[in-house]
């Protein structure tokens, strides 16, 4: 299949990508002043100020299942209201966290956080509305798609009755107390695709959006047992490791071909994990030592995709503080926009606003300051185009004030996204 490309590059930009993004690494520490307020970062006329909401396992919306449909209702506008209060413009509405559905899709059935039963209507279309209350406020509604995750349990037989996973068993991976569509399969591979972009097809969403989870994060002493497709597929390649990135890389060029195709100008967007890979194991990698790299463990080549521009942004999830030894905040920065730099992929950073206060975390989680120094230091590389703050919850409720303290250094006013 040939290289696809979601927009026309200038001619060598892919090596013109490869030169250094200033300013260096060991001159960061000028970059932004030591109580977080930008060191003569300038103004930007448009970015991405932008909040992910969570509704898997209820997590920041609805607040519990079963609420009548005018309280979810309420709640979800309370929460595109808190976003405006924020002076952000995206929201990343998860609309499906399950494969299951919050709008009234033929291919799933309607989602479990919303009624607590999978399959039952709730008497409203939450997609629908929140498209349509999203922009009247002025914000752009990306949908968050979850494309290989069943449930979070390994029970088929909780699943809706009619839900394809009971009827196509064959499609299905029991994985670390989990249930997960078999990337391997071209037959789940179109049937995630169509039930992805059938909300496309139904409402004028300004993007579709994937989060890290492709083949499933590792889990200590459990094999993901795709043996059977790798058998029937995997023959032309040189190990199942490079056939698994084969499969995530298909389902980001398809993805890609038929969006463009479906309805022009929604955009494609991804949010890895922090590390494509450490140094240590590609040289082309960044100078962490994670646990885990999306290359080799989750199966998904995020730097490739930037490289050959097949989506339109990356918000890789840089979830750790400036100084942290193992993925320093401070060195990944520069790392992702030197990846992004020349491509016309537009990068947006993933912020851990979620940590913000927790006693559990490093001292530096607890200073209301914290975030507010990644954004200024971001505002030194023109590569990054915004920020992405995890999640709704966190940025309505802003416990220690981290958020509110970002919007006073940051957002003196509105702006809009860029494109």
């Amino acid at each position: 299949m040939g290289q696809v490309t979601r927009r026309t590059l200038a001619a060598g930009a892919a090596g013109a990508a490869l030169a250094a993004v200033s300013p260096a690494p060991e001159a960061q520490a000028a970059a932004y002043e030591a109580d977080g307020r930008p060191g003569g970062a300038r103004h930007r006329r448009r970015e991405l100020r932008g909040m992910w909401l969570a509704t898997v396992a209820n997590r920041d919306w609805p607040s519990r299942p079963g609420l009548p449909a005018a309280r979810q209702r309420a709640e979800l506008l309370d929460l595109l209201d808190a976003a405006v209060d924020r002076r952000l413009n995206a929201v990343i509405f998860q609309v499906r966290p399950t494969a299951d559905a919050l709008w009234p899709s033929p291919y799933e059935p309607w989602a479990e956080c919303l009624t607590g039963t999978q399959g039952r209507d709730p008497g409203w279309d939450p997609l629908g509305t929140a498209v349509r209350e999203a922009h009247k406020r002025g914000l752009e509604l990306h949908a968050w798609f979850n494309p290989y995750r069943i449930a979070n349990h390994a029970d088929p037989g909780r699943l809706s009755a009619r839900h394809p996973a009971r009827r196509h068993p064959g499609w299905v991976v029991p994985y670390g107390g989990k249930l997960y569509y078999n990337p391997g399969l071209p037959e789940v591979r179109r049937f995630v695709q169509d039930a992805m972009l059938d909300a496309v097809r139904r409402y004028p969403v300004d993007a579709v959006h994937w989060d890290d989870y492709f083949y499933p994060y590792p889990v200590a002493g459990q094999v993901f047992d795709d043996a059977a497709a790798y058998a029937r597929y995997g023959a032309d390649f040189p190990s199942r490791a490079a056939w698994r990135r084969h499969n995530t890389d298909r389902l980001v060029r398809e993805t890609a071909h038929r969006l463009a195709r479906l309805r022009k100008g929604v955009q494609l967007g991804v949010s890895p994990f922090g590390v494509w890979r450490n140094r240590s194991t590609d040289p082309r990698g960044s100078d962490t030592r994670a646990g885990v790299q999306t290359y080799d463990d989750l199966y998904a080549d995020t730097r490739t995709w930037v490289r050959k521009g097949w989506i339109d942004y990356i918000v890789p999830q840089v979830y750790w503080h400036i100084g942290f030894s193992v993925a320093d905040y401070a060195t990944l920065v520069p790392w992702w926009a030197r990846t992004v730099r020349g491509t016309g992929v537009r990068l947006y950073v993933g912020e851990a606003l979620y940590k913000a206060g927790d006693a559990a975390q490093p001292a530096p989680w607890r200073n209301p300051a914290e975030l507010s120094r990644h954004v200024a230091l971001g505002h030194r590389y023109p590569q990054v185009r915004g920020n992405v703050y995890f999640a709704a919850r966190e940025v309505a409720a802003d416990r220690t004030g981290a958020m509110a303290r970002v919007v006073a250094d940051h957002y003196p006013t509105r702006v809009r996204p860029p494109r």
